[in-house]
């Protein structure tokens, strides 16, 4: 039974490379990238990208606002991505979030009938105060009363191994990536690109840059055995993708 994954461009950000990519002089735009996962057993999204608002305002985003300049339209949205795919937003059985970072679970508050899938070490930081009152998280991004799952590990989707969430800690405290089939790793923010991941330089400000590193070393290996790495923030590779990968 395959399983069918389609990428949905929620929106695009720009910041300073150097943030993205050390030593990188400049400016870096790049996508802010979803996954929708449609399974025999059920429908699912990885990242669900921004939340609405930040259409004509980054208010809640607190200090954070000034690090990153945005492009999003009502079709950027996840609910937009999805309309373009003849989906709605109670299609979709569950959310699984990479990590609570303002860019890939915004979308939740559109999508208020998913099961929202995350590792409990990335919840349970998520409400770290300081973090939240600089605005790292936002508990109104993702503490919307979601039947919720909280994982402690890796954990099997669907029961029969096809769609994987894998524990990728080091960017945050319980980032996770997704496997599908054994043949496609979505990174989330495991690494953000992959001029980042040839190079070996994962930002500094991760959670646990040394963690994150080990990271790197863990995608390579995996490239290395012939899965397919697919980022979420690499304009050059996103402009390569097919719509269903």
């Amino acid at each position: 039974m395959a399983v069918r994954v389609r990428t949905l461009t929620c929106g695009w950000l720009t910041a300073d490379a150097d943030g993205m990519v050390p030593g990188q002089p400049g400016k870096m735009r790049m996508p802010v990238g979803a996954f929708l996962i449609e399974h025999p057993d059920g429908t699912a999204v990885f990242d669900t990208g921004m939340h609405a608002d930040l259409e004509h305002s980054k208010a809640r985003m607190r200090s954070t606002a000034e690090l990153f300049e945005m492009d999003l339209s009502g079709a950027d949205t996840v609910t937009g991505q999805l309309a373009e795919r003849e989906l709605a937003p109670d299609d979709i059985d569950v959310a699984v979030v990479s990590h609570l970072h303002f860019d890939h679970c915004g979308g939740l508050a559109q999508l208020p009938d998913a099961r929202l899938v995350v590792q409990q070490a990335e919840w349970d930081a998520a409400f770290h105060p300081a973090l939240v009152e600089y605005g790292v998280f936002n508990p109104d991004d993702f503490d919307l009363g979601h039947d919720r799952q909280l994982l402690d590990g890796e954990h099997d989707l669907f029961g029969d191994g096809s769609v994987v969430a894998v524990p990728t800690p080091g960017h945050t405290a319980g980032h996770q990536s997704l496997l599908i089939e054994g043949r496609l790793l979505l990174t989330g923010d495991a690494c953000y690109c992959r001029l980042a991941l040839d190079l070996d330089r994962p930002p500094g400000f991760a959670h646990d840059v040394e963690r994150q590193r080990e990271g790197f070393a863990w995608l390579r290996e995996k490239e290395a055995a012939g899965i397919q790495l697919v980022f979420s923030h690499d304009a050059d590779q996103w402009g390569t993708l097919p719509a269903e990968l």
